[in-house]
């Protein structure tokens, strides 16, 4: 589906009814990486996943900034008559633009997921691994990109069980356009550091992350669950950083307990 939103088009994917549950997908997918939770979270939540700009069947117009893919967010969601607060999860790149919805609109967001994701800055290392994979999207095209960014998608139990999870991962990057890659990689790198935003945060959040994962491991989400007051840390087995994709009953086992007891503490208020 793709609806109007905000003076251009955005696709999108919804199901389900109840509590809205904004989905936002991680770098370089589309919101086909959430079909797992958009046909087992349908019965706890209304969902509602979007093409980021520049991916899927939203387009790659810039400017492409953290705080732009979150007013997009922001569009579809009043788009689609959605005024009250929502829940926001966000998976690794997504995880940004959630933080930058709490900051730009807190008064629309009533919890936080972060999924296998961080709030600190890139360091030099990261600076210069966007970079590089600027000039495989330009020079080689996207199926390159994919390729490179592969092996550290899934651990190594998912590689060796189910390598049709890594092919349908590496597919739905390749599928991607030159122009989505490059502003996700430059929004990405001049991204701001988050990390004071996280004291800020005074809404429920849980926080998930896969014990292999190789991008953003679990000290880093211990640091994020230290930092922000009252939060939940979640540990998935046998996940690495696309843990929503290959532990999904898991994830959306803890996901689901979550909005009951978001639920249920807006009722005992």
């Amino acid at each position: 589906m793709r609806a109007s939103a905000g003076g251009r088009l955005i696709g999108y994917e919804e199901a389900g009814s109840g509590t809205p549950l904004l989905l936002l997908h991680g770098f370089p997918f589309t919101r086909r990486m959430w079909a797992p939770q958009l046909a087992g979270l349908t019965g706890r939540a209304r969902c509602i996943a979007p093409d980021l700009r520049g991916f899927g069947e939203t387009p790659a117009d810039p400017p492409f900034t953290m705080d732009q893919y979150a007013e997009d967010a922001i569009a579809l969601l009043d788009a689609l008559g959605i005024i009250e607060p929502v829940v926001v999860c966000g998976f690794s790149m997504g995880g940004y633009i959630a933080l930058a919805l709490w900051r730009r609109h807190p008064d629309r967001v009533r919890a936080l997921i972060l999924a296998n994701t961080r709030a600190n800055a890139d360091g030099p290392e990261a600076v210069a691994g966007r970079h590089a994979i600027i000039g495989v999207a330009r020079r080689d095209g996207p199926a390159a990109v994919a390729k490179q960014l592969a092996p550290k998608w899934l651990s190594p139990h998912t590689q060796r069980r189910s390598p049709e999870t890594l092919g349908g991962l590496e597919a739905m990057a390749a599928a991607q356009s030159v122009e989505g890659i490059v502003g996700a990689s430059e929004a990405m790198l001049h991204r701001p550091d988050s990390m004071a935003t996280l004291a800020t945060i005074t809404i429920p959040t849980l926080i998930v992350v896969g014990e292999d994962d190789a991008i953003t491991p679990p000290d880093v989400a211990e640091a994020m669950h230290r930092a922000i007051p009252h939060s939940r840390l979640e540990q998935l087995r046998l996940a690495g950083h696309l843990s929503s994709v290959e532990r999904p009953a898991a994830f959306n086992g803890v996901v689901a307990e979550f909005l009951a007891r978001v639920g249920s503490a807006e009722q005992r208020v």
